[in-house]
């Protein structure tokens, strides 16, 4: 079944982080109510491997910041946009987003999120055959 993954990585401040895993936890729920199959998001653990561009640098993070990753799950891009669309005129949405949008204390700044649309590329499931 071909799927499509929206996918979104930004900072947060490390001492707002529980106050966004909250409406995080409130919005994948939405998403899953409006026809997302998966939600997912992780905050940054091991971020800095040699050779490579680290998150923290890309997103120009402060010392303060972390790194969230996430992605959403959709049956195909039609769907994808059916969804957004329908989660997006959830009136539940604004009042969950409002609060992390606060211009005089913003928990998460839109402008510093990278997102996109991904179509499949490579898939390996891991199978259990016991």
């Amino acid at each position: 079944m071909p799927q499509y993954v929206d996918g979104f990585v930004f900072p947060i401040s490390r001492d707002r982080l529980a106050e966004y895993k909250r409406v995080a936890e409130a919005v994948a729920e939405i998403y899953r109510e409006h026809g997302a199959t998966d939600y997912r998001e992780f905050v940054g653990d091991d971020l800095n491997r040699e050779g490579t561009l680290p998150f923290p640098g890309l997103l120009n993070a402060a010392d303060s910041e972390t790194v969230v990753f996430g992605w959403v799950v959709f049956e195909s891009r039609e769907a994808r946009d059916e969804v957004n669309e329908r989660v997006e005129a959830d009136p539940r949405m604004a009042d969950l987003v409002a609060p992390l949008l606060d211009p005089s204390n913003p928990v998460f700044v839109p402008k510093r999120m990278a997102y996109g649309g991904f179509k499949p590329l490579v898939r390996i499931d891991r199978r259990d055959d016991g």
